[in-house]
């Protein structure tokens, strides 16, 4: 039976990247050793670097002045080393969920922070609007899509003050004007290749303008130095991200890709608002692209459990909501495909024609 993987991450990812991967780990391109045990100094694997580097940079059209880096530790050592690098005085922060809030615990560390608006009290079933981001500040920092509650910000924001962004589970699912911001940042483990490497998209400029001394190895500037080289990177997880970005150009580049996630989201959106029994669970002008939440509408609770069954035997993977939503959770990441929509699609007609 065939699986269908929605599993917020790690997630899925394109076919041929896995295939490729396993291939590599048996011989990496004829050279008679695994890619699990090239040295990370040799030329094959800084071919692999500066092609991934080359490859992220066309897709994204990311302009003159920035650097790429693909470093360790998750996106969430990137929220200690965006304020240790940047917050001097005072930083701003949306709340949009519960990394933007992790982000936000961090940044407190290192100086004031301002939180400009959060979606808090409707458990973050919203992006916050009509906020006034503050020019005093060094930075501003948003979450672009929000995997647990399934909102997202769609739309490069204009900013008065740096801005910097966690697309950590949107990005390459849509154009983004690089120019409007310094530094991006992501775990790869939802569009870009495994779990394991963390890619941070960084304007040079930014840099040298705190007063803290900053320790060796949290220094961007280290790693711009000798990038991504400076200490062992992660070559696996690093190499299946060049086989995803090989992908997505074969399909014909990120606004392709977006036409593909449009009419993915569009297919289950639609089933939910025209659902007897399911209900979504975000503001409609607010809904991710790439975690699509829903409900039972309060009449038929009951049969949540019911349904989770039926959709299992059917081959839906990772499904169940989080526990902070409840319910269910469709990851529509950039390498599922159209049919695996489809086919939750019509489980949900189907368990629905059987039950109201």
């Amino acid at each position: 039976m065939k699986k269908h993987n929605f599993n917020a991450g790690p997630s899925v990812l394109p076919q041929i990247a896995i295939e490729n991967s396993a291939k590599a780990i048996l011989d990496l391109n004829g050279t008679g050793l695994s890619l699990l045990e090239i040295s990370h100094r040799s030329k094959d694997f800084q071919a692999i670097l500066d092609e991934a580097t080359a490859l992220f940079t066309e897709l994204l059209n990311i302009p003159a002045g920035y650097k790429i880096l693909f470093l360790g530790g998750g996106a969430s050592l990137q929220f200690d080393m965006v304020p240790y690098n940047l917050l001097n005085k005072k930083a701003a922060y949306l709340e949009t969920g519960v990394w933007a809030q992790k982000a936000i615990k961090e940044a407190k560390f290192f100086g004031e922070v301002n939180v400009v608006a959060s979606s808090a009290d409707k458990n973050f079933n919203y992006i916050p609007k009509g906020y006034t981001i503050p020019t005093d500040v060094d930075y501003f920092h948003i979450t672009t899509n929000n995997t647990i509650y399934g909102s997202e910000i769609r739309f490069d924001i204009d900013s008065p003050v740096p801005l910097v962004a966690d697309m950590s589970s949107d990005i390459l699912s849509r154009p983004v004007d690089i120019s409007k911001y310094v530094l991006i940042y992501g775990g790869a483990q939802k569009n870009l290749g495994p779990a394991g490497v963390t890619f941070i998209i960084i304007k040079e400029d930014i840099l040298g303008k705190v007063e803290r001394k900053i320790p060796t190895l949290l220094n961007y500037a280290t790693h711009l130095k000798e990038p991504s080289l400076y200490n062992t990177p992660p070559v696996f997880a690093i190499y299946t991200c060049l086989e995803t970005l090989k992908w997505i150009k074969s399909l014909g580049g990120v606004k392709v890709v977006e036409e593909m996630n449009i009419r993915k989201a569009k297919l289950l959106y639609d089933t939910i608002d025209n659902s007897k029994i399911f209900t979504g669970t975000v503001a409609p002008d607010s809904r991710s692209l790439m975690n699509i939440c829903f409900v039972m509408k309060e009449q038929y609770k009951d049969k949540e459990d019911a349904f989770m069954e039926v959709a299992k035997k059917k081959g839906m993977i990772g499904i169940k909501g989080h526990r902070s939503v409840g319910g269910f959770r469709a990851s529509t990441y950039n390498a599922l495909p159209i049919e695996s929509v489809q086919a939750l699609v019509d489980c949900m007609n189907e368990f629905e024609k059987e039950n109201v």
